[in-house]
């Protein structure tokens, strides 16, 4: 395992959770920011409750969740974030929002400091020109559920140094992930299809074509897919989907990229899925994914 490293991840929802989780269980001392306690309670957690689960299944030995967990530091205080290494953002989709971000960390990290974002949508390239340091900065778009999946879509912005992608890169390996370099395209490779992909499937759940039970089964059956789409959106919060349609559509203009009417009739419900225990499916309660 690798100790010599430290990570700092901004935001703790589920991707930033998630992200965290890889980091510790590398090996590397990782620093998860959040503007309020309670959110970072709740990640750690899950966080534990997904290691304490891993142990029992065999794919941790016995008290190794300890030790991963004694990585795990949760703060409020963005200065936690000065001796880290790499940071990878992973808010939610809003330009301003990350930049405000970055700008903080500027301030705070060493010039050496990788800046990632775990955007899906935005380009490297806008997030970085208002960072501080744009050659420092790379696109790392994790996939969901982060602890479980191994794909992490890289993208270089237009003035990210060539040094820079390979330190991200090789950090990325030694954090257990498997890289893929992609440009710096709307969507990258998941999202350019997923978005629509799922939009098709939340259009069908409307016009009554199939139940959610039935569309994931098939889709898992069929295709294989570990999660049904459905699953998946539960996963990410239809609050998140919205923001992502949205910033998909603004950009491509592509219909089947618009946020489709259910998504904002379950937003105004409460319906956001996994967070708050029922989206598309019902959930007795909001523990991570594998836990």
């Amino acid at each position: 395992m690798n100790h010599t490293k430290t990570i700092g991840i901004v935001g703790c929802g589920t991707m930033g959770t998630g992200i965290a989780i890889v980091a510790a269980r590398a090996g590397f001392k990782t620093r998860i920011y959040d503007l309020r306690p309670e959110p970072l309670e709740n990640a750690r957690k899950q966080a534990a409750a997904f290691l304490k689960k891993s142990v029992e299944r065999g794919k941790l030995p016995a008290g190794e969740d300890a030790l991963i967990m004694a990585q795990f530091l949760t703060t409020t205080d963005i200065n936690a974030f000065a001796d880290c290494d790499l940071v990878i953002e992973a808010v939610f989709e809003d330009l301003k929002v990350k930049h405000g971000i970055f700008q903080q960390l500027n301030a705070v990290c060493p010039a050496h400091t990788i800046f990632a974002s775990n955007t899906s949508t935005i380009s490297i390239t806008e997030i970085a020109g208002g960072s501080g340091r744009p050659d420092r900065f790379v696109g790392m778009h994790f996939c969901l559920p982060a602890q479980l999946m191994k794909l992490v879509e890289m993208s270089p912005g237009m003035n990210t140094s060539d040094a820079t992608y390979e330190q991200a890169r090789l950090l990325c390996e030694a954090m257990g992930q498997r890289p893929v370099r992609t440009r710096d395209t709307p969507g990258f490779i998941l999202n350019y299809f997923l978005i629509p992909f799922n939009n098709d499937v939340i259009n069908m759940v409307d016009q009554g074509v199939a139940s959610a039970a039935d569309i994931d089964l098939a889709i898992k059956t069929a295709l294989g897919y570990p999660l049904g789409p459905l699953e998946l959106l539960d996963m990410v919060g239809m609050d998140t989907q919205l923001l992502l349609c949205e910033a998909m559509h603004g950009l491509t203009h592509e219909p089947r990229a618009a946020c489709p009417p259910l998504v904002k009739r379950m937003i105004g419900a409460g319906r956001l899925g996994r967070k708050t225990g029922q989206g598309f499916h019902t959930y007795d309660s909001n523990k991570i994914f594998g836990a």
